[in-house]
C-alpha cells in the first residue's frame, strides 16, 4: 500500500480574518507540495479575537460566509483534503454559536461537520486564567468520523482530547487516525500536551495528528504550539515546537494493520463496547 502523506498546520491567528485566511491558503499550498493528501488547521485558524462578541460577529451561517468560502476554494486550488480546524457557525434559534470542525475533499466540497463536544470551562491551576466556553458555544452532541485519501478519520478538538472515551467511539467506527486542532493554553500545554496526544494514539493503535495554535495572540491568551504527528505506537514523526509554519509525514498504514493483528489490543476489551 501506498504510503499517504499528512500535514498539521501551525499559525499564530490574530483579528485579521483575511490574514489568517491569507496565511492558511499558503499553508495548504505548501502541504499539497509537500506530497500531502490531507491538512490539518488549528482551532480557531481564521480568528482569535479579544472578547467574544467579537467573535459572534464573525460567525457564519452554515455553507454561506467568506470563511467557509475560502475554505472550499483552497482545498479545490491546491487539491488537497482539508479538515479546517474549527470554524465559528451560528445556531439557528440560539446567540450562542458552534465551534465546527468542517471537511473540505480536493474538489472544495464539504463532506462533513463536526461541533466540538466538550467545552473549555476550567479555571488554570495555580494562575489568574479561567475560560468559561460554554457560555458562548453549543457543545456538539455526536461524534464524527470521515474517509480520506489517508485513511478512516475521527474528528475531535482541542479540549476533546481530555475524554478517552469520545476515542474509543470514533475508533469502535473504524477510525484510523485521530484528528486535534487545537488552541491549548500554555499552561496545560507544558503539563499535558505531549502525552495526551501518545496515550490517544498508543491506546487506540491510531495516528494522531494535532495542529496547533502557538505563541501570543491580540486577546492576550498564550497558546502552546507544538504540533504532533504520532504514529500508532506512540512514536512522534514530525514536530514544529513554536511558530507558523507545517509538518508533514507519512502514515505507514500496512505497519499499523500488522500490529492491529498481532497486538489486538482493540479486541480485549471487556468493560465497554463501541
Amino acid at each position: 500500500m501506498k504510503q499517504p502523506g499528512i500535514a498539521a498546520l501551525q499559525m499564530t491567528s490574530g483579528l485579521d480574518v483575511a490574514a489568517n485566511l491569507d496565511t492558511a491558503c499558503r499553508l495548504l499550498g505548501a502541504a499539497t507540495r509537500s506530497g500531502a493528501c490531507v491538512a490539518v488547521l488549528p482551532e480557531n485558524f481564521a480568528f482569535m479575537g479579544r472578547t467574544e462578541e467579537q467573535r459572534r460577529a464573525v460567525a457564519e451561517r452554515p455553507d454561506d460566509g467568506p470563511i467557509q468560502a475560502a475554505m472550499a476554494q483552497a482545498s479545490r486550488e491546491a487539491g488537497i483534503w482539508v479538515i479546517a480546524g474549527t470554524i465559528p457557525l451560528r445556531v439557528q434559534g440560539e446567540e450562542r454559536i458552534a465551534n465546527a470542525c468542517l471537511v473540505y475533499d480536493s474538489t472544495g466540497r464539504r463532506i462533513a461537520r463536526y461541533d466540538k463536544i466538550h467545552l473549555f470551562d476550567v479555571q488554570i491551576p495555580g494562575r489568574d486564567e479561567s475560560y468559561r466556553e460554554s457560555d458562548n458555544a453549543m457543545p456538539g452532541r455526536e461524534p464524527a468520523l470521515v474517509d480520506t485519501p489517508a485513511g478512516r478519520v475521527g474528528l475531535s478538538v482541542c479540549y476533546d482530547l481530555r475524554f478517552p472515551e469520545l476515542y474509543r467511539r470514533l475508533v469502535g467506527a473504524g477510525a484510523e487516525i485521530l484528528t486535534v486542532p487545537a488552541a491549548f493554553t500554555a499552561p496545560t500545554g507544558r503539563a499535558h500536551w505531549e502525552v495526551l496526544l501518545r496515550a490517544r494514539a498508543i491506546e487506540n493503535l491510531c495516528f494522531v495528528v494535532a495542529a496547533a495554535q502557538s505563541g501570543m495572540h491580540p486577546n492576550g491568551r498564550e497558546t502552546y504550539g507544538d504540533s504532533l504527528i504520532v504514529d500508532y505506537w506512540g512514536r512522534i514523526l514530525a514536530r514544529r515546537p513554536r511558530g507558523t509554519g507545517l509538518i508533514t509525514a507519512q502514515l505507514d498504514r500496512d505497519g499499523q494493520q500488522r500490529v492491529r493483528e498481532r497486538f489486538p489490543v482493540l479486541t480485549h476489551r471487556v468493560l465497554e463496547r463501541a
